[in-house]
């Protein structure tokens, strides 16, 4: 486990293979494409697709991409994936022994106009007090280049806070990053992709025939907590070890 963390403070992500095993990934999927039917079913708004500037620059009008929050909340089977030891070792190996759900986020881009998400920092979303927050994100299905997979710069974690860095505005900085010379992460289903949410990230459109399905799990030391103000959903569930900072109103305050 000491190389994950070597390589991970190296280059600000880690690719983490068969950590769900074939058999749990049909398990998963077979919830995941349940969610999706419910999403659809419910008549809310479920499109993703980020506007702006950034985002119209890679994208189609015709382009969505289907998402919720906090698939644990549909699934005891995706609340299982979070707490399986696999996943928890790869987490505990980059975070330490607490660690903390902030939330999960469920992701299907559509074969063919599946939207991107321009080049951008986790940080500004949910900032915590010593950055310590990190992305885990499992794969439901394959995710090629084709299919809109994960792209990064390795070492950019290293840049800190980029202000306005959220990848739906004009960036000078952003700008010296483009999202089409980034590194391609292309994962198989059952993989984790791990990083820093300081790590410069983004994805391009899914043009290929296949559907690309992911959920995202952000997570934080249990020594951490999210700054003060901040109104994004934060489940401050112990997925292992203790949450130091959860306090009496804190944990009976609502979202």
């Amino acid at each position: 486990m000491s190389d994950i963390k070597r390589l991970f403070d190296e280059q600000g992500f880690y690719l983490a293979k068969g950590v769900f095993k074939p058999d749990q990934v049909a398990a998963l999927e077979r919830d995941f494409d349940r969610i999706v039917a419910q999403l659809l079913a419910s008549g809310e708004t479920v499109d993703a697709t980020w506007d702006g500037g950034q985002a119209a620059k890679l994208a189609r009008a015709s382009d969505v991409i289907l998402h919720t929050h906090n698939v644990q909340k549909y699934s005891r089977t995706w609340l299982n994936a979070f707490l399986g030891d696999r996943f928890l070792d790869v987490a505990e190996a980059i975070l330490g022994p607490d660690i903390v759900l902030h939330h999960s986020k469920l992701f299907q881009k559509p074969s063919e106009t599946g939207s991107p998400f321009p080049m951008h920092q986790d940080w500004p979303y949910f900032p915590t007090v010593h950055d310590s927050m990190i992305a885990g994100i499992i794969h439901v299905s394959d995710a090629t280049d084709a299919m809109g997979c994960l792209r990064v710069y390795p070492g950019s974690h290293r840049l800190g806070r980029i202000e306005g860095a959220d990848g739906r505005r004009e960036n000078a900085v952003l700008d010296r990053y483009p999202i089409e010379e980034a590194t391609v992460i292309e994962a198989e289903a059952g993989d984790v992709v791990f990083f820093h949410y300081f790590t410069l990230h983004g994805s391009m459109p899914n043009r290929s025939e296949r559907v690309r399905k992911t959920v995202l799990c952000q997570l934080y030391a249990g020594t951490d907590r999210v700054e003060d103000g901040n109104r994004h959903p934060d489940e401050r569930m112990v997925l292992r070890g203790w949450n130091h900072n959860i306090s009496r109103a804190a944990a009976g305050e609502a979202a």
